[in-house]
């Protein structure tokens, strides 16, 4: 999972799109390809910005890349986009695209907007290099994440059991935790449930 490519774009409606902050991580690409690569990013994120309706959200694909757009609009009329591997998650990079959008129209001024050039937010590199992780930038997926190891330590538990040549039918006729109507009760569900065994 890559993130290639992150742009703040001043969107006014049927005018052309302006890139006012951005920030690229093309070091999986060869030196020679760089300075093309970096202005096709740049080509996407405005082009996708300005075929977004103000208010919505949408993602598209083009040979690797995916880019994620939200066009925010309000007052300010600004867009965020992401550019991404096909891997990158959908909804870490929306949610990326809120936070950015939130605390740019926190840090930098409206007036600011009409000379990007002057534009300082050094903030959007941070972005960049903490959200190729994207469990950074959801925190459900991070939770997710943490219930799916304990489920692997869960499941290497109970097999490293059985590889000491256990089996679960010798500890349960041993179990003195277990009634004799226990015992019955889980070789009589054994038995029924061989028979359903779906190939």
């Amino acid at each position: 999972m890559k993130v290639f490519s992150l742009s703040v774009v001043l969107t006014p409606p049927g005018k052309p799109c302006t890139i006012l902050s951005s920030a690229s991580d093309l070091s999986s690409f060869s030196f020679y390809q760089r300075p093309s690569v970096g202005e096709f990013m740049s080509f996407f994120s405005r082009t996708i910005s300005e075929r977004t309706p103000q208010g919505q959200r949408q993602s598209v694909q083009e040979n690797n890349y995916t880019a994620h757009v939200y066009n925010r609009g309000g007052a300010e009329q600004l867009a965020g986009v992401i550019i991404t591997d096909q891997e990158y998650p959908v909804r870490p990079a929306f949610s990326l695209l809120t936070k950015l959008l939130d605390d740019f129209i926190a840090k930098v001024p409206v007036a600011s907007y009409a000379t990007p050039a002057a534009i300082a937010f050094p903030e959007i590199n941070t972005y960049i290099q903490k959200y190729q992780d994207p469990r950074q930038a959801d925190a459900i997926m991070k939770v997710q994440q943490e219930l799916d190891e304990t489920k692997i330590i869960l499941h290497k538990t109970i097999e490293s059991v059985l590889q000491r040549g256990e089996k679960i039918n010798d500890l349960v006729d041993r179990s003195n935790a277990l009634s004799a109507q226990s015992k019955m009760f889980y070789k009589t569900a054994k038995k029924q449930n061989s028979c359903c065994v779906i190939m």
